[in-house]
């Protein structure tokens, strides 16, 4: 998981949280359809943002680690997309969006540094879809690894790497498998 705002950033944010939430695992933090009325970082945990397709798989838009701004395209929609589900203990700090609206608009520096953070964020969805594009189950783990910086998933998170590179679990652990014996 990379961090991605910077600390600066983060200790803005914070002074200026109107909420600080503890979100349960699994617990929803928000629904698809709920209206978007604030802007959420992580402090701690990992909350997923997940999308459950019309065959009932489910496609991990994004994973939000400490330091991480979650589900920021929102900020500009009336309603989410996607749910957003606690994969561990986490807390949240919140703005309201309102609030969040009139501070990039007042203060130059925030709305840069805001600004290097969408920049930021479209690469890594343009590495997810290169990602995705990618044929074999073989193929989706070498580039999920080589953009985690990791030699293989740790075991408790198999089930969410499946998801992340949109394969089944069970064809992720025949992979893994077949990677150990070799």
């Amino acid at each position: 998981m990379i961090v991605i705002m910077s600390d600066r950033f983060i200790d803005q944010f914070v002074a200026r949280a109107s909420k600080r939430s503890q979100i349960d695992k699994k617990a929803y933090l928000f629904h698809e359809g709920d209206r978007v009325e604030q802007v959420f970082v992580i402090k701690s945990g990992l909350v997923e943002l997940s999308r459950r397709q019309l065959d009932g798989a489910v496609i991990v838009l994004q994973r939000a680690g400490q330091g991480t701004v979650l589900a920021e395209s929102s900020l500009y929609s009336a309603h989410y997309h996607c749910d957003a589900i606690a994969v561990q203990p986490s807390r949240v700090f919140q703005l309201p969006k309102k609030q969040f609206l009139k501070l990039l608009d007042g203060d130059r520096q925030f709305a840069h540094i805001w600004a290097s953070h969408l920049a930021r964020e479209v690469r890594e969805a343009r590495t997810r879809c290169e990602i995705l594009s990618r044929k074999t189950v073989c193929e989706r783990l070498d580039g999920w690894m080589a953009w985690q910086g990791r030699l293989l998933p740790e075991k408790g998170q198999w089930k969410s790497v499946a998801e992340q590179i949109s394969v089944s679990p069970e064809a992720l652990y025949r992979e893994l498998a077949r990677r150990r014996k070799s």
